[in-house]
């Protein structure tokens, strides 16, 4: 909006509670913030020498107009801020990177006959919820260990409009649940159950245990050893559960005990779940845009970005330092939950051992992360700055690699692979099944994949042009800053005679192999250039070979097996996709069924014995 007056705009700013977005040429948002009273905030960006920070000041230097929205309340201005910043990412907030939803399980307390499912989300419809957990795989086994303790439903049946409409399922024959759908159970003896399940849930694992340990004890002595044996396995994993959670204190409450570690670049935000007085889980969370913000600065962005986001809140959120705009984000907090939430930075006592705690697991995680991302980039980054040095190019990001698969001439086929900043990018790696070739021709096979990749490229970059679309959302029109072929000098001229055909500068790089199928150096600009085998580049030139190569021997496996399969056993009367499927899931290969007899064929339930005698028949009709 080139006739945006900043001075002139700045001017009329109301002295209102509300959120600021400020834009830059592009009109991209490029920041949004609250506040209590936009007239003097918004103005405080253009003032000079007040200290902001380098971010901030770069920001500045970009910013093309602003506009704000004027709010009732700071309050109001809080929630309408988390909302657009997670709608637009501006890359100038902090930013939470992890967006996770967590497990509860879900006790559906309202209907006649309640059942125990897993949940993604919190709702308010009369269900009794417990959680959050961090572990997916643990809830499921938690609900799967209640349902057998209490011989609960699984199933999604009206009880009781539907008792008796159906059969019983096969967990009632297994005597794994009640059976409420065949009336034999009142509702009043299944709510008994659903209670001692509620009371599990709860916490209290004794009843429980004491019931499974009488019954086993009563199953040995009268040598029922098939049930003593079900209540010991039950009885274990009852006290499993019992181990895995973890007494915090005696208050019996549920809060968030939050922790930070940062540097100049990276913060991570270490949470401790306790829900009930019990420390349920952990979990860290990546913050980007940090910069050089400050620790509380950092928290307080996490806070209303978490919990905007999150269906429970805690009644106590436990801090390492204070925060600003705590008391708002209080009565936020307070409002979302319905009931008092409490933000809170312990001192002493025990409180302040488990922020200790906190902060210890964050520093751990950061400093870890840190060494696995040093290593990841050695491995990618520097191993492509090696290979930039080698061949004494720059800008190199995208490679492509190209193999050629057949076997003598059969089912020609090529692949595409792609590494971006010397990571394998496989949304964008291609097969080719070649078309105009037929014989063991591999320079002809790589010119017609060549060719199509390329010409795909130009094609669809020209089409989104024509309906002015940008050219990224292209799935080919990204070119590569370097092509690999697997080979040396004859496969590198295919493709440079390809480029110059279609009227495309790329670099091309040979992967000259030596006698043992290994990468011995690169063949560039008519040189082979020796690469040291010890380095990262090597490496990942030899990954990069050998992913390209399997590749195209995976797709050429696929294609060889289609054929075999269609060609032995579709010609058979009576074999159709069903019994074909059959046959090859009990036999291991064409060759076994070829040699089964008519019984072994017979024993397939699928294959009845004159379809058996078909097939045996078939296989020695030429002989």
């Amino acid at each position: 909006m080139s006739n945006f007056d900043i001075k002139e705009e700045l001017k009329k700013l109301p002295k209102n509670p509300g959120v600021y977005i400020m834009r830059d040429a592009n009109d991209t948002i490029m920041y949004v913030g609250k506040t209590i009273n936009l007239h003097n905030r918004v103005r405080s960006y253009f003032r000079s020498n007040i200290g902001r920070g380098p971010q901030i000041d770069m920001m500045v230097k970009q910013i093309a107009r602003f506009e704000y929205i004027v709010t009732d309340s700071e309050l109001e201005a809080l929630v309408l801020e988390n909302n657009l910043i997670k709608e637009h990412c501006p890359r100038y907030n902090t930013m939470l990177k992890d967006d996770k939803t967590y497990p509860y399980i879900k006790v559906t307390v309202s209907e006649a006959f309640p059942r125990i499912l897993f949940s993604r989300l919190m709702k308010k419809d009369k269900s009794r919820y417990f959680g959050p957990f961090t572990s997916a795989a643990a809830v499921k086994d938690t609900i799967e260990l209640i349902n057998k303790l209490y011989g609960l439903r699984t199933c999604n049946r009206s009880l009781p409009k539907e008792i008796g409409a159906e059969r019983q399922c096969l967990n009632y024959h297994m005597k794994q649940c009640c059976g409420p759908c065949t009336g034999n159970v009142s509702q009043e003896e299944y709510r008994a159950r659903i209670d001692k399940a509620l009371e599990f849930l709860g916490g209290n694992y004794s009843p429980i245990i004491k019931d499974l340990e009488q019954k086993m004890e009563a199953a040995s002595e009268e040598l029922d050893f098939e049930n003593a044996a079900k209540y010991r396995d039950l009885l274990a994993s009852v006290k499993v559960v019992a181990q895995k959670q973890k007494m915090t204190d005696s208050s019996m409450e549920d809060k968030d005990i939050v922790a930070i570690a940062a540097d100049d670049k990276d913060a991570v935000v270490q949470v401790f779940f306790v829900r009930d007085g019990r420390l349920i889980g952990r979990e860290h969370f990546y913050m980007t845009h940090v910069s050089e913000n400050p620790k509380a600065e950092i928290l307080m962005n996490f806070v209303k970005q978490f919990y905007a986001g999150t269906p429970f809140i805690p009644r106590e959120l436990m801090l390492p330092e204070v925060i600003d705009d705590m008391e708002i984000i209080e009565k936020w907090l307070t409002q979302r939950k319905g009931s008092r939430v409490y933000i809170t930075v312990p001192e002493r006592g025990q409180k302040e051992k488990l922020m200790e705690l906190a902060a210890q697991n964050a520093e751990l995680v950061l400093s870890k992360d840190k060494e696995r991302i040093k290593r990841e980039e050695g491995r990618t980054i520097g191993a492509v700055k090696e290979i930039e040095n080698l061949l004494g190019i720059k800008g190199l990001e995208r490679m492509e690699a190209y193999d050629i698969s057949n076997i003598s001439g059969f089912a020609n086929v090529g692949s595409m692979v792609v590494y971006e900043k010397g990571k394998p990018k496989k949304s964008d790696y291609r097969k080719f099944r070649i078309k105009t070739v037929s014989g063991p021709d591999d320079y002809a096979c790589m010119h017609e994949v060549l060719t199509r990749r390329l010409l795909h490229g130009i094609e669809e970059k020209h089409e989104l042009q024509v309906r002015d679309i940008d050219a990224r959302f292209g799935s080919f029109t990204r070119f590569p800053d370097l092509i690999l072929m697997d080979g040396g000098r004859g496969q590198v001229n295919i493709c440079l005679k390809v480029l110059e055909e279609l009227g495309i500068n790329i670099p091309v790089c040979g992967m000259v192999k030596d006698d043992n199928h290994r990468t011995r150096g690169l063949y560039f600009n008519n040189v082979e250039l020796p690469i040291d085998t010890r380095s990262e580049g090597f490496k990942l030139i030899t990954r990069i070979q050998d992913e390209a190569h399997r590749f195209a021997i995976e797709y050429h496996r696929s294609l060889r097996s289609k054929a075999q399969v269609k060609s032995s056993l579709d010609d058979i009367p009576g074999i159709g996709p069903a019994r074909r499927k059959a046959l090859m899931k009990n036999f291991r290969s064409i060759e076994e069924i070829r040699q089964a007899s008519v019984e072994e064929l017979s024993k397939v339930p699928e294959i009845p014995e004159n379809i058996a005698q078909q097939i045996y028949d078939f296989f020695r009709q030429d002989n």
